[in-house]
């Protein structure tokens, strides 16, 4: 996400940002005369606690000061507004929110297939890809495929994968038990030292 400028209108404050070629415009922020709320609860420019305040002696104190009334939190109840030096202070926050992008991991479920008869040498080759992906902290899609008659041998399958997840032993955890959808088993396993990540997967990588 790439800041574009601050569109400043009758004291709300919008940052426009790029994402993926298209123009996003944030939630307005009130500045000054913008802010409606009676009273308020102020932070000063040092972030001390300035108390509840009407609106008039909130605005006069950022007027006396040279500085800006700025509405931080508007559904708390007064609403929160702070001095600030406006063009400073959108500076920081929108540096903070790019260093926020960069350091957040959005990740993959990854996607590994096995075939019902596969060798001991395939299948070491690509469960070390599995142990590739589980490192980077992604959860792995596992994928038996049963082609023609092997699915009168759906054991076979269920006995495939509990090898391979015995074979990680406690370096794994199953996240999703072993289930059937078409001619394909399914579970999904994931790092058990992975760290708790809040993003959710967005995108699959098919390993045949």
């Amino acid at each position: 996400m790439t800041p574009v400028k601050i569109s400043v209108k009758l004291g709300w404050i919008q940052l426009l940002t790029r994402h993926k070629g298209d123009v996003r415009i944030s939630k307005p922020t009130r500045l000054n005369g913008a802010i409606q709320a009676p009273t308020l609860r102020v932070i000063d420019e040092d972030g001390k606690q300035l108390g509840i305040l009407s609106r008039q002696e909130a605005l006069q104190i950022a007027e006396e000061r040279g500085l800006d009334l700025v509405e931080i939190s508007p559904e708390a109840k007064p609403p929160v507004v702070k001095v600030v030096d406006w063009g400073k202070y959108s500076y920081q926050r929108t540096k903070q929110m790019q260093r926020n992008k960069k350091n957040a991991k959005t990740l993959e479920v990854k996607q590994m297939r096995f075939g019902l008869k596969i060798g001991e040498h395939d299948l070491q080759v690509k469960l070390g890809k599995v142990t590739d992906f589980l490192e980077a902290g992604h959860k792995v899609k596992l994928t038996i495929v049963y082609r023609g008659r092997e699915l009168a041998h759906r054991d076979l399958g269920f006995k495939l994968a509990e090898k391979i997840v015995a074979d990680f032993g406690e370096a794994v955890v199953v996240d999703q038990q072993p289930q059937f959808a078409g001619k394909q088993l399914n579970l999904v396993v994931r790092s058990s030292h992975a760290t708790h990540q809040t993003h959710q997967p967005v995108a699959a990588s098919t390993e045949d």
